[in-house]
């Protein structure tokens, strides 16, 4: 079966780190874009990152940018999510997806646009 599987979420301080990966299995992924989407309790499932084919380009919300950062590695078939200077309002369920149909450069911000999505794992930072 195909399978999107995140780990490495936890309950932090403000201003920890946590690095997030995503395990596919049932298919290789090194020919899709990948991202990363965040929903916090109440709130709209929202764009954190994303990865083209290759990580030639890579793209961030700009309430992300410069504290996180998205790689990949197709050899494991795996991408992370590497958070730095966590803060409050990054507390959120994340899911990392997968965009089958992305031509090499796209970095996808639209959840609409994947077609694979994992479980989720809770990140909680405490203020």
């Amino acid at each position: 079966q195909v399978q999107l599987v995140e780990s490495g979420g936890g309950l932090v301080q403000a201003g920890d780190s946590l690095r997030l990966s995503c395990a596919a299995s049932g298919r290789t992924f090194s020919a899709d874009a990948m991202g990363w989407f965040r929903q916090a309790p109440g709130k709209e499932r929202e764009f954190v990152a994303a990865i083209s084919v290759g990580g030639r380009n890579a793209n961030y919300a700009d309430s992300v940018k410069g504290r996180f950062t998205i790689s990949r590695d197709d050899a494991k078939n795996t991408v992370y999510l590497q958070m730095n200077s966590l803060k409050p309002e990054d507390t959120a369920v994340y899911y990392c997806a997968s965009d089958s149909n992305a031509i090499f450069y796209r970095t996808p911000a639209g959840p609409d646009e994947y077609d694979y999505w994992g479980q989720g794992t809770q990140v909680t930072v405490s203020s």
